[in-house]
């Protein structure tokens, strides 16, 4: 058996990544997502090969500096570059035979699923809060029982969630092993786990989420979610 992955990361995320420009939780998720996407490694290679050729072709001194915007038109030239790479690439399958948690994520916690100790949330849910020397984002491993939904809430910043066993659906659209939802304060959802087994997932957040539920949000700081 192979596994297929549908929901991608975004070209800003992935080009954050490629430059170091983002912070170690962010960074757990999409290195994790790449080690279970074969497309998403070959955007990147792409765009770090593309930025290493534009950057030797740039020769900057002290004389002559690039103009500011030097970097946002690389940028934006890797990011269309990127989209175009990836639409055209025919899907790519990865075995489904690796651990449930691959690295680097199996790392932070010591092993895979079956040795973990969740921590309860409630109504069957548990987590597991992932220390970072990161303090702009939390991170955590989320395990949501079959068929039950998570609260219905909204996002005081962006939220990422990538798929590590089982699925869920968020309105119409289903996220599978692999997959990865970006979710920013636009967004108000409630994905729900889908029936045939519970669903683990790596969440990754930049701010408190905006619960609808009174009774959910009264027990949120001791939950710290």
């Amino acid at each position: 058996m192979t596994l297929h992955v549908q929901h991608h990361i975004s070209d800003e995320l992935l080009l954050d990544y490629a430059t170091g420009n983002l912070a170690e939780g962010w960074s757990i998720a999409v290195a994790t997502h790449l080690a279970l996407c074969p497309s998403c490694r070959d955007r990147l290679s792409f765009m770090e090969h593309t930025g290493g050729q534009l950057l030797e072709a740039t020769e900057v001194t002290a004389e002559d500096a690039p103009a500011t915007d030097s970097w946002s038109a690389m940028k934006a030239k890797l990011k269309s570059q990127g989209t175009a790479r990836l639409a055209a690439a025919k899907p790519v399958a990865t075995p489904t035979d690796l651990p449930v948690l691959p690295e680097p994520l199996r790392s932070y916690l010591g092993g895979d699923v079956e040795a973990l100790k969740w921590k309860a949330l409630g109504r069957g849910a548990y987590h597991i809060p992932i220390k970072t020397g990161d303090t702009e984002s939390q991170v955590r491993l989320l395990k949501i029982p079959a068929g039950k939904p998570v609260p219905e809430h909204s996002h005081g910043g962006r939220e990422l969630t990538l798929v590590l066993k089982g699925a869920f659906t968020d309105g119409e659209t289903v996220f599978k092993r692999g997959d990865i939802e970006e979710a920013d304060e636009t967004l108000t959802h409630q994905p729900v786990a889908t029936p045939d087994e519970d669903c683990i997932c790596l969440a990754v957040t930049d701010a408190p989420l905006k619960f609808k539920s009174f009774l959910v949000r009264l027990v949120q700081p001791v939950l710290g979610i």
